[in-house]
C-alpha cells in the first residue's frame, strides 16, 4: 500500500504543529493516502494542547500496519523519546532524537518501495552540536542511502530551481565548481525531470557563477574553464541545456515560460527568486537518490511554534507531490 512517512524535524519548531493542524482539518482524509508520523506521542499530545487541537494517537510498530487517515487521528511510530517537548526554544538534548527519527524514516523509505518520505524543518545548529559533519537533509540522505551524487531542487507551480552546490560558505563555491560537478548535476536533473515529473525533453537553463556569466573570462574564469566545457559535452549527449546565462536576466517571464528547470551555482543565487514568487507554496525535492523525498520550503520558525500561526500549505504540497511521485 502506498504511504507517506513524515519525519517532523526539530520538536521545538513548527514541524509537529503542521501535521497536527493538517490532521485536524478536512484535508486530512481528502489526501487519500495513509500518513505515518515518526516521533514521540508525548510531543504531539503536548503540542496539540498548546494549539488547542483535539487529536488521538494510534501507535504502530511498523509502517506495514498503517491505515487510511481519519480526521483528528495521527498514526505514529516511536523510535526515540523526545527529551524536551517545549515549543520555541532549541534544546541540544533533542538533537539525537531528531537524527534517530530521520535515520529510521530514510531507511524505512528505502526498504518500502511504496513509501515516500516527507520531512519537516530541522535545526542544523542543533544537530551540529552532536554531529559536526552534518550539512542538511539533502547531504544526509545521500550518506544514508549511499548514493553516488545528489541534487537539491525546490519546486513550485511557477518555477523549478536546482543547486550545483548547497550548504557551503560562499568562499568555497568557486573551488567546488568543476566540469565533472556540472556534468553530474545536469545529468541528474535531466533524468529526474523525465522520470519523476514526466517531462519528455527537459529544457534546462544553467546559470553562470560570475556577474554577466563571466563576460567571456573578463569577470572570472569558471564559465570558460568548467561550465562551458561541461555543457558542450552534455549537448553532445543530446541533453537540452543552455550555455551559462547571467542570473540577473535568467528569470524573465519569457525565459521562465520556456524553461523546465534552472541549475544555479549556489544556494542564494536562485532560492530568493523562488521564495519571492512562491514562499509557502513550494517544496524541496531530493533528486539522485533511490527514495522519494519532499520537504517544506521553510525553517523551524521558533517564534511561532505552538502559537497556531504556522501555515501547513507547504507541507500539504509536499505530501501531494510525494504521493504523485510514488510509482
Amino acid at each position: 500500500m502506498k504511504k507517506i512517512i513524515y519525519s517532523p524535524g526539530d520538536p521545538s519548531g513548527i514541524g509537529p504543529d503542521l501535521i497536527i493542524k493538517l490532521a485536524s482539518s478536512k484535508m486530512w482524509e481528502d489526501l487519500k493516502i495513509p500518513i505515518v508520523v515518526i516521533g514521540d506521542s508525548n510531543l504531539f499530545l503536548d503540542r496539540a494542547k498548546l494549539l488547542k487541537k483535539k487529536i488521538k494517537i494510534h501507535k504502530h510498530d511498523s509502517t506495514d500496519n498503517v491505515k487510511k487517515n481519519h480526521a483528528g487521528v495521527i498514526q505514529l511510530i516511536t523510535v526515540s523519546r523526545c527529551q524536551n517537548t517545549n515549543a520555541g526554544k532549541l534544546d541540544t538534548n533533542n538533537a539525537k532524537y531528531v537524527l534517530n527519527n530521520l535515520n529510521f524514516s530514510i531507511k524505512q523509505t528505502l526498504f518500502d518501495k511504496e513509501a515516500a518520505l516527507v520531512t519537516g524543518p530541522i535545526s542544523k545548529e542543533n544537530i551540529i552540536s552532536i554531529d559536526k559533519s552534518f550539512m542538511g537533509h539533502t547531504e544526509y540522505i545521500k550518506k544514508i542511502t549511499k548514493s553516488k551524487d545528489v541534487l537539491m531542487m525546490l519546486a513550485s507551480d511557477q518555477l523549478k530551481v536546482a543547486l550545483a552546490t548547497t550548504h557551503i560558505p560562499l568562499r568555497d563555491v568557486t573551488k567546488a565548481i568543476t566540469k565533472d560537478l556540472i556534468i553530474n548535476k545536469v545529468k541528474i536533473l535531466h533524468q529526474e525531470l523525465k522520470n519523476k515529473f514526466n517531462i519528455k525533453n527537459p529544457n534546462i537553463k544553467v546559470l553562470g557563477l560570475n556577474p554577466h556569466a563571466g563576460e567571456s573570462g573578463k569577470i572570472g574564469s569558471e564559465e570558460e574553464n568548467h561550465i562551458k566545457p561541461a555543457i558542450n559535452l552534455l549537448k553532445k549527449r543530446k541533453i537540452n541545456v543552455s550555455m551559462p546565462i547571467s542570473a540577473d536576466t535568467a528569470f524573465s517571464q519569457k525565459l521562465m515560460k520556456e524553461t523546465d528547470a534552472y541549475l544555479g551555482m549556489y544556494h542564494d543565487q536562485v532560492l530568493p527568486v523562488l521564495k519571492t514568487l512562491s514562499f509557502g507554496n513550494s517544496i524541496n525535492v531530493t533528486l539522485g537518490v533511490p527514495i522519494i523525498r519532499t520537504s517544506v520550503d521553510h525553517g523551524v520558525a521558533l517564534d511561532i511554534a505552538g502559537t497556531n500561526k504556522s501555515d501547513s500549505s507547504s507541507l500539504l504540497l509536499a505530501i501531494k507531490t510525494a504521493k504523485r511521485l510514488i510509482k
